[in-house]
């Protein structure tokens, strides 16, 4: 008896990485192997030394094929088993070790838009544009929505998968969605994402139509698509003064911007200042406010304690990069003013 194990990894294209994948099999009960593929063909190798490694890293049951097939997602190796340019989690690894003690957790906000050739699904085939936006947010009824069977395939597929997403809903713009996944510790929410992202793809290719992490699908008056990162620590979930710190902590300095520009490709034509976003070149934050950098939710304010929400990171966003970037800043500043 056999089983077929998805080898699922992040490439090395720029500026936005994408997941490729392939098939293995292997006896029932094996232990899962390291693997190799064609760096040459996934922008992560030359030619003429183009053999790297995949490292399993994190694996759940397969809910396309069922069974006792899994998916498997890995990180990739150089030939002398050193972590590749590319390998973002190796970056995550040390931090998330560092900063374990604080406990964080992270809940991400997966916004994403489907698209039937280029045009977001709902817009007329032939051009123009459908109703302003409005309506579409969290909408019902064939007028509102586009896309539903295929959302609601993918949020079942995750669960089956055991993957820990915790909800759904229709965005702003037509065809634009959103899942979130958590609360989780950084490693697992960024695995869990990688994973999703996959499913959501696959999901998508059988109806026909592609799942875009573009920042910006469709110009002009029009949200664009973001990650919304929800983030606290022990002491956070305590307190509020740990809430403000971290706050404060985000917007020091070079920080804001150090934190933007690996934000996610396109941040500049989202981040504008309007539908609902910050300026990418400003930070801010408040209560209750969808148009600062990081919004504190009303209900952290009332019971002085819980999580931040930090607005900023694109749909495309590496969630091993902003999970590393948000542990950093805020745990070291924690740490530093005892507030751990």
């Amino acid at each position: 008896m056999t089983f077929k194990a998805e080898y699922i990894w992040i490439d090395g294209t720029e500026p936005t990485a994408k997941l490729r994948s392939k098939t293995k099999i292997l006896a029932d009960g094996a232990e899962l192997p390291r693997w190799g593929f064609d760096g040459s063909s996934t922008n992560q190798a030359e030619g003429h030394s183009s053999d790297l490694v995949l490292e399993p890293v994190f694996s759940c049951p397969d809910p396309i094929r069922g069974g006792n097939h899994v998916l498997v997602l890995c990180e990739v190796l150089n030939t002398d088993l050193t972590p590749h340019s590319s390998n973002t989690r190796a970056l995550l690894r040390p931090v998330a070790e560092k900063f374990a003690g604080q406990e964080p957790l992270f809940g991400i906000e997966q916004e994403y838009t489907f698209l039937k050739g280029d045009r977001p699904l709902g817009f007329p085939e032939g051009g123009g544009y459908p109703a302003p936006q409005g309506g579409y947010y969290c909408g019902v009824g064939a007028g509102e929505i586009f896309g539903r069977e295929i959302v609601e395939k993918h949020l079942d597929l995750c669960l089956a998968a055991g993957l820990g997403l915790s909800g759904i809903n229709a965005e702003v713009m037509p065809g634009q969605w959103e899942f979130q996944v958590g609360a989780l510790s950084p490693l697992e929410v960024s695995d869990h994402m990688w994973v999703a992202r996959w499913l959501l793809h696959r999901t998508a290719e059988e109806f026909g139509v592609s799942a875009s992490l573009d920042a910006k699908p469709a110009k002009g008056d029009w949200n664009g698509a973001g990650a919304h990162t929800n983030f606290s620590t022990r002491s956070m979930r305590e307190g509020y003064d740990a809430i403000i710190t971290a706050c404060e902590a985000l917007g020091e300095g070079d920080k804001p911007l150090e934190h933007v520009r690996q934000y996610g490709t396109g941040i500049e034509d989202r981040l504008t200042g309007a539908h609902e976003t910050a300026p990418w070149d400003m930070f801010s934050y408040g209560a209750s406010d969808r148009g600062a950098s990081v919004r504190i939710p009303w209900q952290v304010e009332v019971e002085k304690k819980g999580y931040i929400e930090d607005r900023r990171p694109n749909a495309n966003v590496d969630p091993y990069v902003v999970t590393r970037l948000i542990v950093d800043t805020c745990c070291t500043e924690l740490e530093r003013r005892g507030q751990v």
